[in-house]
């Protein structure tokens, strides 16, 4: 067979893969093709775990060191029977907490600390490269099997270099193409996904098929094959229970950690259901691949020259008897294993450099933080698709370096020990909620380190660690021998560096989580993710803070795009009772967003890309609960939570029945229920919290002075906001005694200035007035027209943003009245707020920083409107202008 011809082979399968990819993706977004969704592509999609190692090592592994390949196929098969403890609750918290790769999870179970997604990112890269070289060298040598000449034995050729950096860079361009069209990646990748369940089919039918041929073509039946197996090296193969145990527990630890196992095992799946059937499915799909293993391995050692490769066995014995069609097919079997694999691992990775490198590298060297100018989703794309790039050079060049000698098996087991140490962090993170993240980053950076010095470095050879270093040691020290570390000898190079680095690891892990003390963020994901079956839903992590919600709508569409940020923050509004794009910022919307922005850019740059903006404000009655009681508080508190929410929901119907009595304006009163109970929640939640503190004790003088300090200073705002109401709802009701009498209109303002004044609130104000105009005897009810003057001048001292500000009073008398003009030298009001100032609870400002609950304005129209006269809003002054109307003296 022709280079030529085969070479087209292969371009013709990889057009066919593009086609299922694309038009899986189409039907995806069209809504159509459930079968997308079905448990059989997702069983298949987990086939990636059958890499060339699987398709072509593990008939070389047999040869070589007999039942032992069965290792690799056991450790997933027990993971997967019992599906019901570990992946269950994985998937679970993927979907609760938008984790998007294995980084993302372990940053966001610690606090989402970026620190450790970096250094789960640069371990998984590292580690994931022999494994990517390993698929490159076995498309190589398959490759060079074609183009030798004679019976085919292996040889590689002169030109195996440039053919594996040709096989790079098309599988780099497949993996961009179709691993980077959507930004988020809780979209999921439908097209890879079933591009690679078609090629989970195509290897698994070629080792069945050369298999048959084997036993029934070559050897006559298995019989035959039984007495062929029995004469074989394979027959000679005792059993090291010790090296068992660490390989099967290896491929255990290898199937939950690997980068790519994990993009479709949580990430890519769409129902926990798929789960059940494949864990039945995927070990019987891992029982047919293996089942001809040790008949090709024994056939092939009898049957092929001595010195032929044995991890080439699948090709070489049907090109030696001339069955040059199943030897395509078993070759189209191994590209698939290799291609599926590097695929996946490469979306995995970039997703990871891009979001715990690059994004929180590019917003710290920007100055505006989040709320740049320019499109961030352009700059997460770029940063995956040369992420991908990179990490296949990286494959490469491990190819290069290491020369490409070793066996197929030894080079997946280098890969899979050095990813097995994100083990510890894993586990620890979902079932203890004592561990921190100081204790996950020291064991992560200690096992790893003992990992590169035992196994990955010494797999260059000679041009790292010379045989001496080997032999003796750096600096002569035989207790630092990289595969004899403290003088334990006897162990196989894999299993050396996979107990000392999971022991140190494990070790320092516990140690520094039981002297670590966490941060409330990592109590509270800690209770989210051990306890994610009681409360999935139940997250809490931001305060009102001084979030704009135009600022954070620019950053979604930026990051989201347009049309699903903009259906996401109407969406929000929508459920507020206000129309428009613009909802209030309250603690619920903005986890809401943060979760929406995770599956872009991972949990723990959403998390900062938000506290940017928001001011990063933790809610500080979680953050106190979460600190005072280490072992049960986020349950207690739920259900406090929900209590209380019960309490305040009772309140709000007992008020909205009463309003709906007085007022019969159901629609307006429907609104303004919904908003206060909001409002009196704040300062509640604050005196509930705090007391309880105090309730429990063990605090010193000053503390007890501070917190009973906020829990008087809530106690009086929620006692003002109550005299607000009141006020306002007895004025609206009509049932307010006006008492009329005489008085002079300069009197009335001397008085207000000095109220307001006393207040002690906002800074010094300089007010102008004209006193001869004031000179006007009024008849009103001077005590309430008093109160629209007061609030109007303490408006003008909190919010007028001059530098000196400075307010001032003029009176005219104009046709049908007589007026008084409030008019203030700061910025004035946007004239898309101006309509909304005189509406309850509506505010231009932060709420916390201004204080108050926006009603004052709106006490101010109702007692006007009481007076006979008008209260409005004057645009185009300069500055905030309020003018005030009063009949006519004379009428």
């Amino acid at each position: 067979m022709t280079s030529n011809v085969l070479i087209s082979v292969s371009l013709v399968y990889v057009a066919f893969l593009f086609l299922v990819a694309f038009g899986a993706d189409k039907w995806a977004h069209a809504g159509r093709g459930a079968w997308l969704r079905s448990p059989i592509v997702y069983t298949l999609s987990l086939s990636i775990y059958c890499t060339a190692w699987t398709f072509y090592g593990a008939v070389g592994y047999a040869a070589r060191s007999g039942l032992e390949f069965v290792t690799i196929y056991l450790g997933p098969t027990l993971v997967m029977v019992g599906w019901w403890w570990i992946l269950r609750k994985l998937v679970r918290i993927g979907r609760a907490q938008r984790i998007t790769s294995v980084a993302d999870l372990i940053s966001s179970r610690y606090g989402k600390s970026n620190l450790l997604g970096v250094i789960v990112t640069v371990l998984a890269v590292i580690g994931t490269t022999p494994y990517i070289a390993l698929q490159l060298q076995s498309v190589t040598l398959s490759l060079a099997v074609f183009g030798a000449e004679g019976s085919g034995a292996g040889l590689v050729t002169a030109d195996a270099p440039a053919t594996a950096l040709w096989v790079a860079a098309g599988l780099a361009v497949f993996t961009v193409m179709f691993g980077t069209r959507n930004l988020d990646v809780n979209e999921r990748h439908h097209g890879v996904v079933t591009a690679i369940a078609v090629e989970a089919v195509v290897k698994l039918v070629a080792l069945l098929a050369v298999g048959i041929f084997v036993v029934w073509g070559l050897a006559g039946g298995p019989t035959d094959v039984a007495r062929v197996i029995e004469a074989s090296p394979i027959s000679e193969w005792q059993l090291d229970s010790g090296r068992w145990v660490a390989l099967t527990f290896l491929s255990a630890v290898a199937f939950l950690t690997l980068p790519r196992m994990f993009q479709v095992l949580v990430v890519e799946n769409v129902d926990e259901n798929q789960l059940a059937t494949a864990s039945w499915a995927f070990p019987l799909y891992l029982f047919l691949m293996s089942l001809f293993v040790v008949p090709i391995a024994a056939v092939g050692l009898a049957r092929l020259p001595e010195g032929s490769n044995p991890d080439l066995f699948v090709l070489t014995l049907p090109l030696a008897e001339g069955r040059d069609g199943l030897a395509m097919l078993a070759f189209l079997g191994g590209f698939s294993s290799a291609t599926s694999m590097v695929i996946v691992a490469a979306i995995a990775l970039s997703t990871m450099v891009s979001n715990h490198i690059v994004m929180p590298l590019w917003l710290s060297l920007r100055q505006e933080g989040a709320s740049v100018s320019g499109d961030v989703r352009n700059v997460v794309l770029i940063a995956r698709r040369v992420s991908i790039a990179v990490v296949l050079a990286f494959g490469y060049l491990y190819y290069r370096f290491s020369g490409g000698g070793e066996a197929l098996a030894a080079i997946g087991l280098i890969s899979f020990a050095g990813i097995a140490q994100v083990l510890p962090a894993m586990l620890g993170g979902l079932f203890w909620r004592g561990a921190t993240r100081v204790g996950a980053a020291v064991g992560l950076i200690a096992g790893f380190t003992i990992w590169a010095y035992a196994l990955f470095l010494p797999s260059f050879g000679p041009a790292l660690f010379s045989p001496e270093m080997m032999t003796h040691g750096p600096w002569g020290l035989g207790w630092l021998r990289p595969q004899a570390l403290f003088g334990v000898e006897g162990m196989a190079p894999v299993v050396h560096a996979l107990v000392w680095s999971m022991l140190v690891n494990a070790a320092l892990f516990f140690l520094f989580s039981l002297v670590s003390f966490p941060t409330p963020l990592e109590r509270l994901q800690g209770a989210q993710f051990v306890n994610v079956f009681e409360h999935s839903q139940a997250r809490r992590g931001w305060a009102r803070g001084a979030a704009e919600a135009e600022d954070l709508l620019i950053m979604a569409q930026r990051i989201m795009g347009g049309a699903q940020a903009q259906a996401l923050f109407r969406a929000q509004a929508a459920e507020q009772g206000k129309s428009g794009y613009l909802p209030d910022t309250t603690p619920e919307f903005l986890e809401r967003l943060e979760r929406q922005l995770s599956g872009s850019v991972g949990a723990a740059t959403a998390h900062a890309m938000v506290g940017q903006i928001v001011g990063g404000a933790a809610v500080s009655v979680e953050d106190l609960m979460a600190v005072a009681d280490e072992t049960q508080q986020m349950l207690e508190y739920s259900s406090q939570l929900e209590a209380k929410s019960e309490e305040l929901a009772r309140t709000a119907r007992k008020l909205r029945e009463a309003n709906e009595k007085l007022t019969q304006l159901s629609i307006q009163k429907d609104a303004f229920l919904s908003q206060i109970s909001h409002e009196l929640r704040t300062p509640m939640t604050s005196i509930r919290a705090f007391s309880e503190i105090l309730r429990d004790g063990a605090l010193d003088g000053p503390a007890q002075h501070h917190y009973a300090g906020i829990i008087q200073d809530e106690a009086i705002r929620l006692t003002r906001l109550l005299d607000d109401l009141l006020d306002l709802s007895v004025l609206e009701a009509g049932q307010v005694t006006l008492n009329i009498q005489q008085a002079a209109l300069g009197a009335v303002l001397d008085r207000a200035v000095a109220s307001a004044n006393s207040a002690g609130e906002g800074r010094v104000l300089d007010i102008r007035r004209d006193r001869a105009r004031e000179d006007v005897t009024i008849e009103t009810d001077t005590d309430r027209l008093a109160q629209v003057f007061i609030n109007i001048i303490a408006n003008a001292r909190k919010y007028c943003d001059a530098a000196e500000p400075r307010l001032t009073i003029w009176v005219s008398k104009q046709k049908g009245g007589l007026v008084i003009d409030f008019v203030d030298n700061g910025s004035g009001i946007p004239a898309e707020a101006e309509a909304m100032v005189f509406e309850k609870f509506s505010r231009l400002t932060d709420q916390q920083k201004a204080g108050g609950a926006g009603l004052g304005l709106a006490i101010s129209r109702e007692i006007m409107n009481k007076l006979g006269g008008a209260i409005a809003y004057l645009p185009g002054q300069g500055g905030a202008a309020f003018r005030v109307t009063l009949p006519s003296p004379e009428g």
